[in-house]
């Protein structure tokens, strides 16, 4: 089923296109995690896309290219009401093919992680049409994601779905965009929650500095921060972990490339 998305998602395509990753070692320190999947709920899904997932790379989240930076096809579109102003970005939800006769026999279910949005479409009916109009809790699906639990010709099926710990190998990663005076960082690769409620970062030559909630997965600084080597702080909106990422870019950082952290959530 196709869905409209949001103006940003050709510029996140090509970045994600642009993107290198660099390693860097870090350190970080842990708060007890206490994130459990929740209760199984009711929602309906639908799919955007072909068999290759081509146009579900990028997204209103900042991604990028999905294959490049971990996610691979297994990803959906959240409805606005789940989407939240993309604090839901990465969080991670279990969907089971419900009482329907499209539903494949056997077939238990798959986990997809949030990396995009389907916004309202008002000029049809939320029960026709208006899939992800408000207050429905809808997932528009990757095809390859929706043909593990369904037959795609059924445009739509009910689910059951849950939120679940997102298991994430490899570190976080770190997309720079900005300049000396401006830096605009999203995030990649979150694990447990998936998620994340607050970020501040870290020059060499500064104290840690809040990062204001851009839009998506990319937190921003007004900030001086060129020439210096920079450091993470994260809070998962989820399970309120505290992790710290150290520096995970050089001094010569540069807008454009993706920094890499050993670190993650739980």
């Amino acid at each position: 089923m196709a869905s409209f998305y949001s103006p940003w998602t050709l510029a996140f395509f090509f970045l994600g296109l642009t993107t290198m990753i660099i390693g860097r070692t870090t350190g970080a320190r842990y708060s007890t995690p206490v994130f459990q999947p929740s209760q199984w709920e009711l929602a309906h899904a639908t799919f955007y896309g072909d068999e290759t997932a081509s146009e579900t790379m990028g997204g209103a989240c900042g991604y990028g290219n999905l294959f490049q930076n971990g996610y691979g096809t297994d990803t959906a579109a959240l409805s606005t009401v789940l989407f939240n102003n993309g604090y839901a970005c990465g969080t991670c939800y279990e969907i089971q093919c419900a009482q329907s006769p499209h539903c494949f026999s056997g077939a238990s279910s798959t986990t997809i992680t949030a990396t995009n949005v389907c916004p309202p479409n008002w000029s049809q009916d939320s029960n026709n049409g208006g899939w992800c109009n408000p207050p429905r809790v809808h997932f528009d699906m990757s095809k390859p994601a929706f043909m593990k639990i369904a037959d795609w010709t059924a445009g739509i099926i009910p689910v059951m779905y849950r939120r679940v710990p997102c298991a994430r190998p490899d570190g976080l990663r770190f997309t720079f965009q900005g300049n000396g005076y401006w830096v605009l960082v999203y995030v990649m690769n979150v694990g447990g929650g998936g998620d994340v409620a607050g970020m501040w970062v870290k020059g060499s030559k500064t104290d840690w500095i809040s990062m204001s909630h851009n839009w998506g997965a990319s937190y921003q600084a007004f900030a001086s921060l060129g020439g210096q080597a920079l450091s993470f702080k994260l809070i998962s909106k989820t399970t309120k972990e505290t992790i710290f990422a150290w520096n995970v870019a050089p001094s010569n950082w540069n807008a454009g490339l993706t920094y890499k952290s050993d670190v993650n959530f739980h």
